[in-house]
């Protein structure tokens, strides 16, 4: 969802800097939240505390933080360029689409419906008891809901977080090089399949 559908950047870093302030905390740039999301909320609260906070401050800055979050997650968050024209034609297709997030699974409900309602089969985020991204585990029970094989699957992401995820899950991944990482970290990742824009995208899923 964050920096391959929809750009939540700036209202991720907004709750980062909230939840900071409200502890008294140092805030941070954008481009340092830029660099802290990927691998759930409590690792970029985590990230974004100062070194040798206690594990005492840590849990009242991420209380904070999904506090106002669950207000304020859609104030400056929009559709990337094409992408809901895209999930469209391939639904048209008869292609089955689904969002597996680290996002906080109540915010991955919200913003689902809120900018593409009725274009994903399944929406799933960070639930308690299943490993986040990435293992593996929320790709796969997507896999199994739709009675699909991993070889006819494809996963999308923009970070190093979602190469991984779907290495672990035996498929194909394509990386989308308009989010937080960019075009040049993926390719040095080793990501060989990118797209700069959702017409590529939805080229490489197609070809």
């Amino acid at each position: 969802m964050d920096g391959t559908i929809l750009n939540t950047l700036q209202d991720l870093a907004d709750t980062v800097n909230y939840s900071l302030k409200v502890s008294g905390m140092p805030v941070r740039t954008l481009d340092e939240v830029r660099r802290f999301v990927g691998n759930g909320i409590k690792k970029l609260v985590e990230r974004a505390v100062p070194a040798g906070t206690d594990s005492e401050k840590i849990e009242k800055v991420y209380a904070d933080f999904k506090k106002y979050y669950a207000v304020h997650c859609a104030d400056h968050t929009e559709p990337y360029g094409g992408i809901p024209e895209t999930l469209k034609k391939l639904r048209a297709l008869g292609i089955k689409t689904a969002v597996v997030s680290n996002k906080a699974d109540f915010a991955v409900q919200e913003l689902s419906v809120k900018y593409f309602a009725g274009l994903f089969d399944a929406a799933v985020g960070e639930r308690a008891g299943i490993r986040i991204k990435p293992a593996p585990d929320s790709v796969n029970e997507v896999i199994r809901s739709f009675g699909c094989k991993p070889e006819e699957c494809v996963y999308i992401g923009d970070s190093d977080v979602d190469a991984e995820t779907a290495k672990n899950a035996g498929i194909d991944v394509i990386g989308a090089a308009w989010g937080f990482r960019g075009h040049d970290f993926l390719k040095n990742y080793g990501v060989k399949v990118i797209a700069d824009s959702a017409d590529e995208l939805f080229a490489a899923i197609c070809r």
